[in-house]
């Protein structure tokens, strides 16, 4: 069910509570659509496929986006550029509704970041999550995708100016992201590496390697997997992204792996259709009881043989006993520069 709240005409500037988007997963009255989310045919605390939730996830930020473009142009279509810090608060299950609230919270030049608030109904309800996309309009003239230009939004309220505010800093913490990423290692991470490197050169070391904890897939896009003409839907990629994540976290000794956090979904290339995807998942690090995993996709094309990067992902996975309490997982180790770089990316966003 998606009802779409929204007030005022396109010669206005908008506030924020006019681009209101709700959408509900009504599993509670549709048998139908609970099993599809089942994660596993058993009785467990956080029974739900979160790939599906993220492919939800990003439907929901395209509604709203688009939702707004269309008041300014009404044959534009919209992309997701990122994800950006999803933390999940508590678990959800098929058992009860899922209420998702999104709106626009930040407008750029061309871009919107789409906030959604994700809830959980019936007894024991609870805030499971708060995500943040960034969408961009896209106008495909003359077969051409070209970014438009967006009138702001208008910020009079105590909450939505809180709201812009912690969009421009999730902006600039990202943009510092990406320069720290780049810096060398300083000298306790230099330390800590050196650590890591002559451990393996001990007798009888019997530690886990990076090396080994890596999988990997291919699949050709069809038009079931179409959004828009000649495009794969960004949420089946994340979905599949996602999913083999998960699996690679469970190649690391543990009770059971469940999702804590996407720290960063970047979406770099759009997929074609009869492009050739290979899906890789990594385990980059692992904390006190988390694992990190990056999750890329490259795309192939058929017809010109060219070759890039889709998508980047980092996903966090917490190691719990069977009523969700965090254990330990075992360290791992990296061999090469390029692990060494991957650990470092996740040792700096790290959960313990």
């Amino acid at each position: 069910m998606t009802k779409l709240v929204a007030t005022g005409t396109a010669a206005e500037l908008l506030a924020p509570h006019d681009t209101r988007y709700i959408h509900v997963l009504s599993f509670s009255t549709d048998p139908v659509l609970a099993r599809r989310f089942l994660a596993r045919d058993t009785q467990m605390v956080g029974n739900i496929r979160f790939g599906k939730l993220l492919e939800t996830l990003d439907k929901v930020a395209e509604n709203t986006a688009l939702a707004y473009v269309h008041r300014f142009y009404p044959d534009a279509r919209v992309v997701t550029a990122a994800v950006d810090n999803i933390v999940l608060r508590n678990p959800a299950d098929t058992n009860h509704d899922l209420v998702f609230s999104a709106q626009i919270n930040h407008v750029g030049k061309s871009s919107m970041e789409v906030g959604i608030r994700v809830e959980c109904l019936g007894a024991g309800s609870s805030h499971l999550a708060s995500c943040y996309f960034t969408m961009v309009a896209r106008s495909a003239d003359c077969g051409e995708a070209k970014s438009l230009s967006l009138p702001p939004l208008r910020y009079e309220q105590q909450v939505d100016l809180k709201r812009y505010q912690k969009a421009e800093k999730r902006r600039q913490d990202y943009r510092e992201g990406l320069a720290k990423a780049e810096q060398m290692p300083s000298l306790d991470e230099y330390l800590f590496l050196k650590k890591l490197h002559k451990e393996q050169e001990s007798e009888g070391f019997s530690g886990l390697r990076a090396r080994n904890l890596v999988l990997e897939s291919t699949c050709r896009a069809y038009p079931e997997q179409e959004n828009v003409p000649k495009t794969i839907f960004g949420g089946y990629l994340i979905r599949k992204a996602y999913e083999l994540a998960a699996i690679a976290a469970e190649m690391v000794p543990s009770i059971r792996a469940v999702p804590c956090r996407v720290n960063r979904i970047n979406f770099n290339q759009p997929v074609l259709l009869g492009d050739q995807l290979k899906f890789i998942a990594r385990v980059v690090y692992t904390g006190k009881t988390t694992i990190a995993v990056q999750s890329d996709i490259e795309r192939f094309s058929r017809t010109g043989g060219d070759k890039a990067l889709s998508n980047s992902c980092l996903f966090t996975f917490r190691n719990v006993d069977a009523d969700m309490n965090p254990q330990t997982v075992p360290f791992i180790y990296p061999v090469t520069y390029a692990e060494d770089a991957r650990l470092l990316n996740a040792y700096r966003q790290r959960l313990d």
